[in-house]
């Protein structure tokens, strides 16, 4: 497992309100890039989103991903990674996407209407920093 750089780890950190930039590959082979919020386990990028949308059925056809973390500071320091899907659970997913809104919006998910959420824990396989 690659060790995420000691000059980039703030950008993982909850202070920092950091996007990540989704980077799929979709049914028809073509590419699309989303921006997502995140966190970090230590070992993990965690990203959450509901059932049946673009990324929920592209991360289902193919577990490999990359992603561009940009500081919010300064958008030309950023990092990418590359990894793939380490796993998917609909289990605690509800709290996940409450407390990924607490980090980026300071309250509750306050756009959830019923849907069912997932969680995708994300192995990164390289990391590759930016300036």
């Amino acid at each position: 497992m690659p060790t995420l750089p000691e000059s980039f780890a703030d950008l993982f950190t909850p202070q920092k309100r950091a996007f990540a930039y989704l980077a799929l590959v979709l049914k028809d082979g073509s590419p699309q890039v989303t921006p997502v919020w995140f966190d970090w386990d230590g070992t993990h990028l965690i990203i959450n989103t509901a059932r049946g949308r673009v990324k929920d059925r592209a991360l289902q056809r193919r577990a490999r991903v990359a992603l561009a973390i940009s500081d919010p500071a300064d958008p030309y320091r950023y990092i990418q990674v590359q990894g793939r899907v380490a796993e998917e659970t609909e289990a605690g997913a509800r709290e996940m996407i409450d407390q990924l809104s607490q980090k980026y919006e300071g309250r509750p998910y306050p756009w959830y209407r019923g849907e069912t959420r997932v969680t995708y824990k994300i192995q990164p396989e390289k990391f590759q920093p930016e300036k």
